[in-house]
Order: structure tokens, then C-alpha cells, then sequence
């Protein structure tokens, strides 16, 4: 567990960085600068659950596994937005966005949340080959 923490910290990490890359596209911006927060390693680590979580629902079709995969991930960072918007150390803010749930959560992000989950199970239960 403690290396899929890792694994998910890092991919998270580059994943977002990724994203905020192209998304100053859209501004315009050719050097593609991304950016990310220290907080955000312990919060993409937390993709490590969905190897166990993964045991127990390798039988639903993928479609199916992603929006479970989604929902988890959109609780978790409700949960650690709302703790880091607490104590005035939340890297994000979305309260200017539409489908935003108090400023820490984007329901439009939904899809994305859900391609990340798959991400990180292929990483965790697919890397070598065989499926748990």
C-alpha cells in the first residue's frame, strides 16, 4: 500500500501539472507553465484505496468502476478541500465555477475524475501484467 501511496502522490502530481499546463492554452499562454501544491501528494496518494477497492468490483464493467471511482475521489476531495479551506491552506478554489459545491468541489469535473480513477487502477492493477 505504501508504494501505490507513491505511485498515486506522483501520478497525481504530474497528472495535475499536466492539466494546468493546457489549460493555459485556453489564456493564451505558449509556455504551458502547470502548476500544483505539496498538499496535493497525500491527496492523490489516497488513489491507493482503489487497488483493495478494485478487488471487490473487478467484475463491473469499466464504465461502471469509473463512476465509483469518481464519486470516491470527488468525496475525498470534498472532505480534505473542506479541511485545507478550514485552516486557509486550500490550493483550489472553485467557487467562480458554475456546478461548484461550496467552492471546493466541481461536479463538471466528474469525467475527468473518473478517467483519473481508471488511471490509477490500470497503474495499480494492471502494471505488471496480470489483474488482481
Amino acid at each position: 500500500m505504501r508504494k501505490n501511496f507513491f505511485i498515486c502522490g506522483l501520478t497525481g502530481w504530474c497528472m495535475e501539472i499536466l492539466f494546468t499546463s493546457f489549460g493555459s492554452l485556453r489564456k493564451k499562454n505558449k509556455k504551458l507553465i502547470g502548476q500544483t501544491s505539496v498538499w496535493m501528494f497525500p491527496i492523490y496518494g489516497m488513489a491507493a484505496v482503489i487497488e483493495p477497492v478494485y478487488r471487490h468490483i473487478k467484475g463491473i464493467p469499466l464504465f461502471f468502476r469509473g463512476i465509483i471511482y469518481s464519486a470516491g475521489i470527488l468525496a475525498c476531495e470534498f472532505v480534505s478541500g473542506s479541511l485545507l479551506k478550514k485552516h486557509d491552506l486550500c490550493p483550489w478554489d472553485y467557487s467562480h465555477a458554475k456546478l461548484n459545491v461550496r467552492g471546493v468541489i466541481r461536479l463538471d469535473y466528474a469525467p475527468l475524475w473518473m478517467a483519473a480513477g481508471l488511471i490509477f487502477e490500470k497503474l495499480m492493477c494492471h502494471a505488471d501484467g496480470r489483474k488482481l
